[in-house]
């Protein structure tokens, strides 16, 4: 058994003059991403692995929730085809991972990150807002077996969800 956290970057800062790559994280997504962080720390899952878009925004969420959740920092793979990644490239990647991962937690972007939970067939969100967590688990012990393989919906969080 495989698990997948799909996490969006927290809110970016539109007011800095920056490149869409180099956008860092606004006031508000430095408190959401350390709260949302905390949330999946109560679900105890035990994560193996940590994957993300290199671009700031994203890497700096997947820091952040590393941090919190006591992983190290420099243990945080990047991989540069997750950066406004289409859907079809997080089955490449998580198809990529080694075998010894049981649960990988995803860092990137929309909308292909809400397109690709979406296209899981089993769960439909309108849209992952930014520092949400989607949550499934995947009947294989291969990564490379995951596309084919049966899903199954953990859960859906983000910030202004209450409850």
């Amino acid at each position: 058994m495989k698990c997948v956290i799909l996490v969006r970057h927290a809110k970016s800062d539109w007011s800095v003059d920056a490149d869409d790559f180099d956008r860092p994280l606004n006031e508000r997504g430095k408190r959401d991403a350390p709260v949302m962080a905390e949330r999946l720390l109560k679900r105890k899952l035990q994560i193996d692995a940590f994957v993300s878009s290199p671009a700031k925004r994203a890497l700096r969420t997947a820091k952040i929730f590393a941090e919190n959740l006591g992983i190290g920092k420099d243990d945080i793979i990047q991989t540069r085809e997750l950066y406004l990644a289409p859907p079809g490239k997080f089955f490449e990647v998580l198809g990529r991972l080694d075998d010894k991962i049981g649960t990988v937690a995803v860092f990137s972007h929309n909308n292909g990150i809400t397109e690709f939970a979406n296209n899981l067939g089993i769960a439909l969100i309108d849209n992952m807002p930014t520092c949400s967590i989607f949550a499934f688990t995947i009947d294989t012990d291969r990564w490379a077996d995951m596309k084919e393989a049966k899903k199954e919906f953990l859960f859906f969080d983000y910030p202004k969800k209450i409850g």
